[in-house]
């Protein structure tokens, strides 16, 4: 019996490398064996009442044909105060800040403007997952630069440094974009002041962009600040500055961020919104517009979130599990190298996969923030969870 030929013609792959992210697989692997799902970065526990009510009430005030391509004004607005207010760097809403479909298309829109064949573009690894595709579909070369991972006595992870030496050597005439990520996904690690003007020193007589991914940034704890490139003035003058409404809000589903850059920088990146996008949905910017008059949310954040990380830490505390350092965002690294079972042996992602299929406990490896294989048995929770969650995931944990 002949095979049927499949009718639909071929066509070369934009990303032929790309598969099913791990965070997707992850997931239903943890719905399909009943697991705890500390491994995507999602809140389960809900939003603030009174946001959801401003957006109803934006609806039922008609605010639901398109906004302005840019985004609304008063959210705009309300975002060039915030920044000005917290970092003294003043944006001009009308023509530095773009309301987006979320950070990761941001990010996008950024990398295709100012991207051209050709073009490198640094990357600091691991990294979010999103970096290198993106800037594969602008046509650039990614130059992905290693975090310093250091380690203790036993030989198992401590920490991570930003490998400087390295990252001056890989700029040069062709380097167009340079990402950083503060606070930084999956390992927690935040920027300090000394971080960003040695940055600052490095493209000084460069034409480099900077890409700042700092979607974490209500997320810095122990009563440490957010250092942003808007905070810095040679550095806000070449940067993109990214940031999310679904992360500080607890929200991640409504998908709305934005983007505040120079103006020379904005008008490119709008060039490219506007056809990838276009805008972005109206009565969820008026909800986000008036509750962020409210400042008590986004300053109250890290006292929220520190009491989870704390509770979480403590419950892993009596593991074998190493804890790293946690100074930022809602994810917690931990070396499972010395556990005292055969299964400490395996990779990180036949590990996360056991822990998910065994224990019940969804994680995911951090090699799978790299593009080569780089293991060092570490592996992410998210603690943006309800302490029973937390609280159930640390008994089956206690397992190990």
């Amino acid at each position: 019996m002949s095979q049927i030929q499949d009718p639909t013609p071929s066509f070369p792959s934009r990303l032929p490398t790309v598969g099913t992210t791990v965070f997707t697989v992850m997931s239903a692997l943890a719905a399909k064996h009943q697991a705890i799902n500390l491994g995507q970065g999602f809140p389960d526990f809900p939003c603030d009442p009174k946001l959801i009510a401003k957006v109803n009430e934006a609806m039922l005030a008609n605010h639901n044909q398109y906004p302005p391509m840019i985004g609304i004004a008063d959210l705009r607005n309300g975002i060039a105060h915030k920044i000005s207010k917290l970092y003294s760097h003043q944006y001009d809403p009308e023509s530095e800040i773009t309301i987006t479909a979320g950070g990761t298309q941001g990010i996008l829109t950024a990398i295709l403007c100012c991207v051209s064949p050709a073009d490198e573009v640094i990357i600091i690894e691991p990294a979010y997952d999103s970096y290198r595709p993106s800037i594969e579909l602008a046509g650039g070369k990614v130059i992905a630069v290693s975090l310093q991972t250091i380690r203790d006595e036993n030989d198992q992870v401590s920490s991570y440094e930003i490998p400087w030496d390295t990252l001056a050597k890989a700029i040069n005439p062709k380097t167009r974009l340079i990402m950083i990520n503060t606070p930084h996904n999956p390992t927690g690690m935040v920027w300090q002041s000394a971080d960003l003007e040695r940055l600052a020193q490095l493209v000084k007589n460069t034409s480099a962009l900077i890409l700042s991914d700092e979607v974490y940034e209500h997320m810095v704890y122990d009563g440490a600040e957010h250092h942003s490139v808007a905070a810095h003035p040679e550095l806000a003058a070449r940067s993109f500055l990214i940031s999310s409404f679904g992360k500080t809000y607890h929200v991640t589903g409504w998908k709305v961020g934005y983007v505040a850059a120079p103006s020379r920088l904005t008008k490119e990146f709008r060039k490219v919104h506007q056809f990838n996008v276009f805008t972005v949905n109206t009565p969820m910017q008026y909800g986000f517009a008036s509750y962020l008059q409210d400042e008590s949310h986004y300053l109250n954040l890290p006292k929220f979130y520190q009491a989870k990380r704390d509770f979480f830490r403590a419950g892993l505390a009596s593991t074998q599990l190493k804890l790293l350092p946690t100074p930022g965002t809602y994810f917690q690294c931990v070396d499972y190298s010395k556990l005292n079972i055969p299964q400490a042996k395996l990779n990180e992602s036949n590990f996360c996969q056991w822990l998910t299929t065994e224990i019940g406990v969804a994680a995911i490896p951090v090699s799978a923030f790299y593009e080569e294989s780089t293991e060092s048995s570490v592996i992410r929770f998210c603690f943006a969870k309800q302490a029973q969650t937390l609280s159930n995931a640390l008994e089956r944990l206690h397992n190990l």
